[in-house]
């Protein structure tokens, strides 16, 4: 990602902060005119929003820094533990839904102010749908995993405030209060499921995942149409962290080659696969006919296309 994404992921960072705020005064202010505890239970995920706000800007910002002595390959994982905690702060949050939840099952009470607190709750709702909307466009397409996770938790968000507000409908239309408890609890199940995924996929990136399926075929056709001069490429690893593509493989040439023609063929490559993968981090080890190949093989195509 160059200097200008860059930009961009951290001023959508840093505006997230006061608008996870506004939106939970919006939530918080439509619990208290109700005392619904389906509407607070939405308020307490949108705590966590606040909090994941501050920590997503923080990594954000840590990740972008450039390589130095302690960190040569980059900051970039930085990102995927601000997802973790993003991811653990969900399922706290889900916790204590239930602990609020739970007693009122025995104890359940009518809304107070029902149209004003669902009209407030239902403004905090379209704003989370722009926002996360943009959050998620901006996190793909300059691979920021820790926007993505926050645009995909507002979006979450988004979806446990609209049930909320159709359960609560039912409560005014049938008079039974206690599926306001019984819509928190089942809101509280819905985040835990949505704070495991961002926490596995986030946990995935730090184990060194390979790029996908799609990235990778682009990689290996860009270096069979540019790899001609050597007689084969094998040992192709790939891998992201953060906003960062590594690829390495092993470029198989001649036994009498020169230096200068086998360093010719591997800036050939190095410049076809960042056209396909900008910034790309590439380590190509040249090796003699000799060495037998062995790991993820490409076809090297004989004439140029």
């Amino acid at each position: 990602m160059g200097t200008n994404g860059n930009a961009t992921v951290n001023r959508l960072a840093l505006i997230g902060i006061p608008m996870a705020i506004f939106v939970l005064g919006l939530k918080m202010l439509a619990w208290w005119v109700t005392g619904s505890v389906a509407l607070l239970s939405d308020a307490l995920e949108s705590i966590v929003n606040v909090v994941a706000a501050v920590i997503a800007w923080g990594a954000i910002g840590y990740a972008s820094r450039p390589a130095d002595a302690d960190h040569p390959f980059g900051h970039h994982k930085a990102e995927y533990l601000s997802a973790v905690v993003e991811g653990v702060l969900i399922v706290v949050a889900a916790i204590l839904i239930v602990q609020e939840a739970v007693p009122k099952l025995w104890a359940p009470t009518l809304m107070e102010q029902p149209a004003l607190g669902l009209g407030i709750n239902f403004v905090a709702g379209l704003i989370n749908v722009v926002w996360a909307t943009i959050l998620i466009r901006a996190g793909r397409r300059h691979r920021s995993p820790a926007l993505l996770a926050d645009g995909h938790h507002i979006m979450s968000d988004v979806i446990t405030s609209a049930g909320v507000l159709v359960g609560l409908l039912l409560v005014l239309a049938t008079g039974y209060a206690i599926l306001d408890p019984v819509i928190a609890i089942l809101v509280a199940v819905n985040i835990l499921f949505q704070g495991w995924t961002i926490i596995s996929s986030s946990v995935s990136g730090l184990m060194d995942h390979a790029i996908e399926g799609a990235e990778e075929a682009a990689i290996k056709q860009a270096i069979a149409e540019n790899a001609q001069g050597s007689l084969g490429v094998h040992d192709l690893k790939t891998r992201r962290a953060g906003q960062a593509i590594f690829v390495e493989f092993h470029l198989v040439v001649p036994a009498r080659m020169a230096v200068a023609d086998a360093h010719e063929i591997c800036d050939r490559l190095e410049a076809a696969i960042e056209t396909v993968h900008h910034g790309a981090q590439i380590a190509i080890h040249v090796e003699p006919e000799t060495e037998k190949a062995h790991g993820i093989r490409v076809k090297v195509e004989r004439t140029r296309a």
